[in-house]
């Protein structure tokens, strides 16, 4: 099954669930991946030596012991230092081939990361199960350019705002999804007119960051696509409750090996 086959709402774990474990490690993954969830959300920069890291920051202080920027460090080197909370940086490839049947939704956050992303979409036939997400849309598009029609990408920040401006109708191109802020600071940005130009547009809407029950709830009664959530066991029993949870194929069950 693709990213854009998998009935909604979605349930995605932000950062790999940054609520179960260390966020962007390979424990924070696996957590979620145990619960059910088969739509991993995670970060994506490049290295010194050309690999992708599932990294958020573009420095390491916050989550490390290290200083420095990521992209000053080999793979190798990065891979020696654990995140506070849990185990090591993981590398972008170790995540798909951890988790053969799940869902990835990569954040690029610098352009140095598109061609080797669109590299090893290409080497590892996973495509059709990621969607590409950023604050770029020329990156996004160099992508989609690159992988072909298989790859799902999200809304730019650009189209976005678009989009929640209120602004003549347009379409999208080959965007299927809007990851959508509940609000910036203290600015909410998703509202219900948003919500039905989206998907007048053809466009599904997924929240981004919730974690409290009743917020979960409410963007469900508006009929969001899907909720990005630091807490998918909060989400996993919010779904079971409405009936909307879909548990996955029973040749899924359980962590991979």
């Amino acid at each position: 099954m693709t990213y854009r086959d998998r009935p909604g709402p979605l349930a995605v774990a932000h950062r790999g669930g940054a609520g179960l474990a260390a966020e962007n490690t390979l424990a924070a993954f696996a957590r979620s991946y145990a619960l059910g969830v088969r739509y991993l959300e995670t970060d994506v920069r490049c290295t010194a030596d050309g690999q992708l890291v599932a990294f958020h920051d573009a420095r390491l202080e916050r989550v490390t012991s290290a200083r420095g920027w990521v992209r000053s460090r080999t793979m190798a080197e990065l891979a020696t230092l654990a995140v506070r909370g849990g185990g090591p940086i993981v590398a972008l490839d170790d995540v798909l081939a951890a988790f053969p049947d799940a869902c990835l939704t990569v954040d690029v956050k610098d352009p140095a990361a598109v061609p080797a992303l669109a590299r090893l979409l290409h080497d590892t036939g996973a495509a059709a199960r990621v969607c590409v997400a950023g604050a770029r849309g020329t990156w996004l598009r160099a992508l989609a350019d690159r992988v072909g029609p298989q790859l799902s990408t999200a809304l730019s920040w650009r189209e976005l705002a678009h989009l929640a401006a209120s602004r003549p109708p347009r379409t999208y191109g080959a965007a299927a999804f809007a990851h959508v802020p509940l609000h910036v600071g203290r600015v909410p940005v998703f509202r219900r007119d948003l919500l039905a130009r989206a998907h007048d547009a053809g466009v599904r809407v997924l929240v981004w960051t919730v974690d409290d029950p009743v917020t979960m709830h409410r963007l469900l009664d508006d009929g969001v696509d899907g909720i990005i959530t630091d807490r998918p066991d909060v989400l996993r029993e919010v779904l079971i409750a409405r009936g909307q949870w879909h548990a996955p194929d029973s040749r899924e069950a359980g962590i991979p090996a």
